[in-house]
């Protein structure tokens, strides 16, 4: 039986877990050895998210589903396929119409059996949860730093960096420059407008030269 392998890692799951392309495509040959199947490729995404579908190795492999030139999909964990479970069930409703089976070998998945594709559904929405809960961990400790004046990423407009590195101390003249902006923009000027007059007023901008996109950004993030 013909097999086709995909393997995925990002930066960052590289980086936490260890999970090399180079271990994953082992993983697989020594799989696909042990189970009677005929690996004629491994597909590889480096350095990709599994966020979504927006990538050309999975791509790649979904067109090799459709045209059904395997009868056999490897990966070594299902969230190397992706980490949403819309999109997981998806190729999963694929990899089934095209009468091709789907081994994960982490989680020991095998659609073959009833069992493997009830246990596929649990885990693909384990993932997802796992992705979700990255996220709001993420967005917390941001909202944190962002409480206790600390930094969170680039430093924006209107403030400095206090001599600790993390706190976040008024820039007393660009905090003049955003109160303009908003007693600009209640006026009813344009962004372009601002602009202009912010450069006749002399005050600096972020970059070089003021731009409507900056004056946008800095009233977003001072509503």
């Amino acid at each position: 039986m013909k097999a086709i392998g995909y393997i995925r890692v990002s930066t960052d799951e590289q980086a936490r877990e260890g999970i090399s392309l180079e271990n994953q495509r082992a993983k697989i040959e020594a799989y696909c050895g042990l189970n009677d199947l005929k690996l004629v490729d491994v597909i590889e995404d480096a350095g990709k998210s599994g966020k979504d579908l927006n990538r050309d190795g999975i791509q790649v492999l979904i067109e090799a589903i459709k045209t059904r030139s395997v009868a056999a999909v490897v990966v070594y964990k299902l969230d190397r396929l992706s980490r949403r479970v819309k999109d997981t069930l998806s190729l999963m409703e694929l990899i089934e119409k095209k009468n091709i089976t789907f081994h994960s070998i982490t989680e020991r998945i095998d659609t073959k059996t009833a069992m493997g594709k009830f246990f596929l559904n649990i885990m693909a929405s384990m993932n997802q949860w796992e992705r979700d809960t990255i996220s709001e961990r993420t967005r917390d400790a941001l909202h944190l730093k962002i409480v206790k004046n600390e930094r969170a990423g680039q430093v924006p407009y209107g403030w400095r960096l206090a001599q600790d590195g993390k706190t976040l101390l008024a820039n007393a003249k660009e905090q003049k420059a955003i109160l303009l902006i908003k007693e600009l923009r209640a006026k009813g000027y344009s962004f372009r407008a601002i602009c202009q007059d912010l450069d006749k007023r002399g005050y600096e901008s972020a970059g070089r030269t003021w731009h409507p996109q900056t004056v946008k950004n800095i009233l977003r993030r001072a509503a």
